[in-house]
């Protein structure tokens, strides 16, 4: 709000819609705005706004109405029952967590009705101080400002000649094909959807109408844009209709070999010049380009599931992928509403690398003695939106195995962590779509397993780590304190461009608090030096297993050596 809104715009509309307005931050149309009472009138047409306006105030003069207009609202406390603040901090407390700018505002909202409005202009004042002096308030500033920066990419200019997309076509009509297509079809560019089984392509199309028909329902959608929509998509089981596609993505099986067959059948139908993207979430960019005459053709766009809500796109800048090809992914990317953060060739790029240290540490604590349930909740106290293992349960315990599994030589030395997570996988229990994981569920009900914490038990004994109770503060320090570390590493190497990139990653494809300001700038916010003694401290404490694992990223060594209290390269 505008300086002193809290306190006139309860007064002009009323309370609630007002706290609707203020809290939610959702823009509303210019007919929602005259029947609130935002606006005196709405024209008919831009061409006649000037003859309306005059006509307008010509009559407010006849009328020698105010300059400005009484309230509506002069005592907008009257306009609510005497327990609704009381009922609303109840109701939307949970939801809020820790976040501080919601409870402020509410605030704000109670002066406006109990104070005048000089006095709660200055009681406005005192909490917009407090807001702005908090760490929320800096870290959010950071996440805007990273926002904007995310799109600048180092050595291509704007003047870049881009490539034109007019059309579209996703390979696979799965889950995660059909989110896919759905963002560029939302946009108004037509997708051809490709399938090798009728039946899978049937299906898909029945499930991206099915997704529709839900935002119909919720009056999101009208009929009429639902069929204009589903008008653009089509669906086809011939690479052949491929052939005049600006850009197709990849969306099959995660798997290297099924992966490079398809970009060898793209090489074969496609334009020149077309662009063709993978979204693989942690493959070898550069090899699948290399099953292709045109590696510089090549980029890896992943979108995050589901993908026609998640609002991140990692774009994967392969060693040969051409200027204007990431040039023109990331327009696009931006066109059909994503947040684009450019990434290099690794393991899992950003995100997911991260991921695995996280993870690892969460699956090793529940051997050594912590349970799901707590890990869980420690992680949920600091605001993020799930824990590890509900996290894993919901994506698919199946899933992260085989991800991992393609990457064993990677921790050949010592997979031991991961043993809990492959002994569930052995046992089907996959997570929510099974109704078990490691918890048990009943629809989206979660429930702890007392079979789990057996069979952790059980591991641990065969593979000789002591249990032992395990506090609050260590599950944080492990657990964040390797994000972190990880993501400091992958800035050294150059697969992230920006700390700050790698905090957008992790707040819109992860969960992790946006009012935190990401898990880098959360690092400069608990110190630097607190951080690489943390580690130092666990490398020393868990005996081999510390020594293998806890090995400090040495840019952040050489941050905290030259004293700077700002993650960036040195």
């Amino acid at each position: 709000m505008t300086l002193g809104g809290t306190q006139r715009l309860p007064r002009l509309i009323g309370v609630e819609p007002a706290l609707d307005m203020m809290i939610s931050g959702q823009p509303i149309d210019a007919g929602r705005a005259v029947e609130l009472g935002l606006l005196d009138r709405l024209s008919v047409s831009s061409e006649s706004l000037l003859d309306e306006a005059r006509t307008f105030a010509r009559e407010l003069l006849a009328q020698q109405a105010p300059a400005q207009r009484s309230a509506r609202f002069v005592n907008p406390g009257e306009s609510v029952a005497a327990d609704f603040f009381a009922n609303f901090r109840a109701a939307n407390q949970p939801r809020w967590k820790s976040r501080l700018a919601p409870r402020l505002v509410l605030a704000a909202v109670e002066a406006a009705c109990s104070l005048p409005l000089n006095e709660g202009l200055a009681r406005e004042h005192e909490l917009f101080t407090e807001a702005e002096a908090s760490m929320q308030s800096a870290a959010l500033r950071h996440v805007f400002f990273a926002e904007r920066e995310s799109g600048r990419i180092p050595g291509i200019g704007k003047d870049i000649a881009l490539r034109n997309i007019e059309k579209v076509a996703v390979i696979g009509a799965g889950t995660m094909g059909g989110g896919i297509a759905m963002n560029f079809v939302n946009a108004g560019i037509p997708v051809a959807l490709l399938e090798l089984k009728g039946e899978a392509l049937d299906r898909g199309l029945a499930n991206i109408r099915k997704n529709y028909e839900i935002s119909v329902k919720r009056g999101k959608l009208t009929s009429g844009q639902l069929e204009q929509r589903m008008e653009l998509l089509y669906g086809t089981l011939d690479y052949a209709d491929l052939a005049d596609a600006d850009l197709v993505i990849e969306a099959v099986f995660e798997k290297l070999e099924i992966k490079q067959q398809v970009f060898r059948e793209l090489d074969r139908v496609c334009k020149p010049g077309a662009i063709l993207a993978s979204n693989t979430s942690s493959l070898d960019v550069d090899v699948i380009a290399a099953t292709t005459s045109r590696p510089h053709d090549v980029i890896g766009l992943h979108f995050f599931s589901p993908a026609n809500v998640m609002r991140l796109l990692e774009v994967v800048r392969g060693q040969a992928t051409a200027a204007d090809v990431l040039a023109t992914t990331m327009k696009i990317a931006k066109h059909i509403g994503k947040l684009p953060v450019i990434s290099g060739v690794c393991f899992g790029f950003i995100g997911n690398r991260m991921l695995e240290p996280y993870s690892r540490e969460a699956h090793r604590m529940v051997l050594e003695g912590a349970t799901p349930a707590q890990v869980d909740a420690v992680l949920t106290g600091i605001d993020l939106n799930m824990g590890v293992f509900s996290m894993l349960d919901l994506a698919g315990i199946d899933v992260n195995f085989l991800v991992r599994n393609s990457n064993r030589a990677a921790f050949a030395h010592d997979d031991s962590y991961c043993r809990l997570g492959d002994e569930l996988y052995a046992l089907g229990r996959h997570g929510q779509k099974t109704g078990r994981g490691f918890y048990l569920y009943e629809g989206r009900n979660r429930q702890d397993d007392y079979e789990v914490v057996a069979l952790a038990e059980r591991l641990a004994g065969e593979l000789h780590i002591p249990r032992r109770r395990i506090d609050d503060q260590e599950i944080h320090d492990r657990c964040l304190f390797m994000l972190i570390n990880e993501g400091i590493q992958l800035l050294d190497e150059g697969i992230a461009l920006r700390a700050s990139d790698i905090d957008l990653v992790w707040i819109n494809g992860y969960g992790f608090p946006a009012h935190l300001g990401g898990p880098l700038h959360y690092a400069e916010q608990l110190g630097l030096d607190k951080v690489l003694a943390g580690i130092q401290h666990y490398r020393r404490a868990l005996g081999e297993y510390g020594e293998m694992w806890f090995k400090p990223a040495a840019l952040l060594e050489r941050l905290v050596a030259a004293g700077h209290t700002r993650i960036e390269k040195i």
